[in-house]
């Protein structure tokens, strides 16, 4: 065999290649690491429901999935407790309203007004008035910190379907289960 110097180079640089690779270069900035996901819904939260109708899906909505706020109702009468998730690409709300729900009180037959909003859209679906839907409050506890929220869950109930506040619409509400944040102290 006849090797020219052609191939002597090559054959250097081939070997050349096999040894170990530098190592990187050091970044002067550090990767900062995420942001903590912080629960708006006190760790607990959770929305679960059937939806038909106008709207149709199955919400099996996690803490982490989960947007919670509350405010007070009109005249500090109850609180408003505010469900945000997605589904698909929309954005739903529900608000639950409960007029004689008290920090703390829990039991069955709570009246409420419910709400279904499609984030964006103009679409409201909600109950007339009182005595349509009911909440069954199984847990009412203050969350621990100063800030006057409590874990509020249950189960909530309609006799009938939400009517379109601007359309011949309506949404079937059903299987409603629900842990959210609901302030008294707030307004």
């Amino acid at each position: 065999m006849h090797f020219d110097s052609r191939h002597t180079i090559l054959v250097a640089l081939l070997f050349a290649g096999c040894g170990e690779s530098p190592p990187p270069p050091d970044s002067a900035e550090p990767v900062p690491e995420p942001a903590p996901v912080v629960s708006t819904c006190g760790g607990e939260g959770r929305l679960e429901a059937t939806l038909s109708g106008a709207l149709s899906a199955k919400l099996d909505w996690p803490d982490a999935a989960l947007r919670c706020e509350s405010m007070r109702r009109p005249d500090n009468e109850g609180v408003r407790l505010r469900f945000t998730g997605d589904v698909g690409d929309e954005r739903l709300v529900i608000i639950v309203a409960a007029p004689s729900l008290a920090a703390s009180a829990t039991g069955p037959g709570f009246d409420a007004v419910v709400t279904v909003t499609v984030e964006g859209s103009g679409r409201f679906f909600s109950t007339p008035n009182l005595g349509a839907c009911w909440a069954d409050v199984a847990r009412n506890d203050p969350l621990g910190d100063a800030s006057g929220d409590h874990v509020v869950a249950g189960t909530l109930s309609c006799v009938g379907p939400l009517g379109e506040v601007n359309g011949e619409g309506y949404v079937d509400l059903q299987e409603m289960r629900f842990s959210g944040i609901a302030n008294w102290d707030n307004s």
